[in-house]
């Protein structure tokens, strides 16, 4: 698959070995995680041996390429049927807010669906609101499962020491739904059966000693709604952000034939 190029930035997948180098510093540089929490370089070259990939983006600095995001999927199975499981996306800073995201996402897709895939997965913590907005309103994903403190605390300051709560995405990349996010066509209308809100203050509260107990506050009650919502059959079909900067997950009855 050949890359795809806009405003500068190439996307394409990673092959030579220095580029899956600069994929490992770039996990540690946007994360900050101490070597025990990193994902070794050798899991980056097992991803694209064994039916996974990883994917980079690069702009072409003084006649070389610097690579400015990546993303590292792995195949998956669950319940007999083979998925893409997309375990890391990251961004260098100062690329960040300007779509570049959505468009490694979009690449994902096409490598995934020429291979044969129809569902790609990844975890996303619901505290955080500007993801949590892309991946269900700009891709079209839905969730309706809730890992609590997947990974255990971790060292990566962005988590604020606390658990690493994870609602499971769910992308079914050739559905009604998500095919008419992808065109900015109207969508499915659904029933809102029950919402979730998270603060705009949840990054202030999650940074400083004094107000992580907020934080962790609302994780707690957000994380014992969802478990409730999703046992009573419910899925996140919709997000809202209001003039603040506060997020709202909409939950509903995930129809049936929107997956295919």
């Amino acid at each position: 698959m050949s890359g795809t190029t806009s405003d500068a930035v190439t996307i394409r997948k990673c092959e030579a070995l220095e580029e899956i180098h600069a994929c490992f510093a770039l996990q540690k540089e946007v994360w900050k995680f101490s070597d025990a929490d990193l994902v070794p370089v050798r899991m980056f070259v097992v991803a694209a041996k064994i039916g996974g990939h990883v994917i980079g983006a690069f702009v072409e600095r003084d006649d070389e390429k610097e690579l400015i995001g990546f993303a590292l999927a792995i195949p998956g199975m669950r319940n007999g049927h083979c998925y893409l499981h997309s375990h890391m996306l990251a961004v260098r800073q100062q690329y960040r807010n300007g779509g570049l995201g959505r468009r490694m996402k979009l690449y994902q897709r096409e490598d995934a669906l020429a291979r044969g895939f129809e569902l790609m997965e990844w975890t996303f913590d619901p505290l955080e609101i500007k993801n949590a907005y892309l991946n269900i309103e700009k891709l079209g994903a839905i969730a309706r499962r809730y890992n609590v403190n997947q990974y255990g605390i971790t060292s990566s300051p962005l988590q604020g020491g606390l658990p690493t709560d994870r609602l499971v995405a769910e992308w079914w990349m050739k559905s009604k739904r998500v095919e008419a996010v992808l065109a900015d066509a109207p969508r499915a209308k659904f029933e809102c059966r029950a919402h979730i809100d998270v603060p705009a203050e949840i990054y202030e509260w999650k940074a400083a000693a004094t107000t992580r107990t907020q934080a962790l506050a609302v994780q707690g009650s957000n994380r014992e709604r969802f478990h409730r919502t999703f046992a009573e059959g419910l899925s996140v079909l919709g997000y809202e952000r209001d003039e603040h900067g506060n997020g709202r997950f909409l939950l509903g009855e995930w129809g049936e034939g929107w997956q295919y």
